[in-house]
């Protein structure tokens, strides 16, 4: 059965270790993943889009078996700083945090923006994407920004990190999308 291992990596280094090291752990068996999500991003009065890690600096191994040649491939890649747990004890993802990335694997490696709607209690609702199943760990919702803060863990650490969506508006018995959120440039 195959496991996920974390790999922690120089922090915006991650795009140049998975294209390094992808061909030595396909040839391998495993896959690597660099999750990332879309966030709606207002500078200047204009909305864009911006591409982030979830967890920076880290990257997931999915393998059946971590052979001790492939360990030595990726320890002397350019930006590699260590395995999880750590080096001398490299440790599988927990069934807790394995669950997690598979979460978000789910929706693909980059996480879109996920549609929500409020009650009138201001309770938020997940009605698709990534922020699905994950509302027992929102800790602070901006609606004006469109973004939910989630606390997610990885081993030890606590991560919160800001997801984004998109508010599904219910007018006159009918599903519309929030239009004033899409004057995106």
């Amino acid at each position: 059965m195959a496991s996920f291992y974390a790999i922690q990596v120089k922090t915006g280094k991650e795009e140049y270790f998975t294209r390094v090291t992808r061909e030595i752990i396909e040839k391998k068996g495993g896959k690597l993943y660099w999750l990332r999500r879309v966030m709606r991003i207002r500078k200047r009065g204009k909305w864009r889009k911006d591409l982030s890690s979830i967890y920076p600096g880290y990257l997931f191994l999915h393998i059946e078996k971590l052979s001790i040649e492939l360990i030595g491939a990726i320890r002397h890649t350019k930006g590699f700083i260590k395995f999880l747990k750590d080096n001398r004890d490299i440790q599988p993802l927990s069934r807790r945090d394995s669950e997690i990335v598979s979460h978000f694997l789910r929706f693909g490696e980059i996480a879109e923006q996920s549609l929500v709607t409020f009650d009138e209690n201001s309770k938020v609702r997940v009605i698709s994407g990534p922020l699905q199943g994950l509302e027992g760990k929102i800790v602070k919702i901006n609606k004006r920004k469109g973004r939910a803060k989630v606390r997610l863990h990885l081993y030890e650490n606590v991560f919160t990190v800001d997801l984004s969506f998109e508010i599904l508006s219910e007018s006159k018995g009918e599903n519309t999308y929030n239009k004033s959120r899409d004057t995106e440039n």
